[in-house]
């Protein structure tokens, strides 16, 4: 497979499954076990996760624009953006605090097929009990700075390779009590600061002399594209979805991994 063509599929596996709760390291796997491809190297990787990046802030850019109003100025009408600024603040801490601590580790010792594939179904469990016992009893309007919390602290799952950042968020916003679209939309909100981390991680890693910029754009637009419509099109049916969809496909996912060992 040419380095264009796996630029395509690599941006297409990002942009679906970084905001979809199925593991985009899982689905990254692939092509190396099916085709034997060669890694397209860190600068690509940097440039598919600012893909993802833009594309979530382009989508949320009115929420982005009001809660950054909100930090300028003592009107009582920001009051929600405000709460809500300072709740995706709260929850970040965590991941922010265990992942200069043990990322490296975790990334080193257990970025493998097995780790991944027993993730998948472990975190697939946990969310499908979690949404079987749901209230949706809470609007991302009351949620408190405690829960807030306790969704960043299920967000630390993530760095355990093939525990899917949304879907560890998302399993965290459901067992507090809020509603499905609320809970995605706090967890693709939560992204944002989260990637940027990634991002300054993986910037500061990056030891490359030689750039393949073709494929870096290419991967960087394809992620980008796939990234906007998953998460439009996720938080217009997850009331009608659900999680179960995502659940059952985790599981098989996992086993076929487990089976390809």
């Amino acid at each position: 497979m040419s380095d264009s063509l796996l630029s395509i599929l690599l941006g297409i596996i990002q942009g679906l499954t970084e905001f979809l709760p199925i593991s985009s390291s899982a689905h990254l796997l692939f092509p190396n076990l099916i085709f034997g491809t060669n890694d397209l190297g860190l600068s690509f990787d940097i440039a598919v996760h600012f893909g993802t990046l833009i594309a979530v802030i382009f989508y949320f850019r009115e929420d982005i624009s009001l809660m950054l109003q909100s930090l300028t100025t003592r009107n009582a009408t920001f009051s929600k953006e405000k709460k809500l600024f300072g709740l995706l603040v709260i929850a970040t801490i965590p991941i922010v605090l265990v992942g200069f601590g043990v990322s490296d580790i975790l990334e080193q010792r257990l970025f493998n097929t097995f780790t991944i594939a027993l993730s998948n179904i472990v975190f697939a469990i946990l969310l499908l009990v979690v949404f079987l016992q749901r209230k949706e009893n809470l609007k991302l309007v009351n949620l408190t700075f405690k829960a807030a919390l306790i969704i960043g602290i299920f967000q630390c799952f993530a760095l355990i390779p093939g525990a899917s950042r949304s879907g560890t968020a998302i399993t965290g916003a459901i067992l507090i009590g809020l509603t499905l679209k609320d809970s995605a939309k706090f967890a693709f909100l939560l992204s944002i600061p989260t990637i940027l981390g990634a991002l300054v991680f993986l910037i500061s890693d990056i030891n490359e002399i030689s750039l393949n910029y073709s494929t870096m754009i290419i991967g960087f637009f394809t992620s980008m594209l796939f990234a906007f419509f998953t998460i439009k099109y996720f938080l217009a049916f997850v009331d009608k979805i659900g999680m179960i969809p995502f659940v059952v496909y985790r599981l098989i996912l996992g086993v076929v991994l487990l089976a390809l060992l």
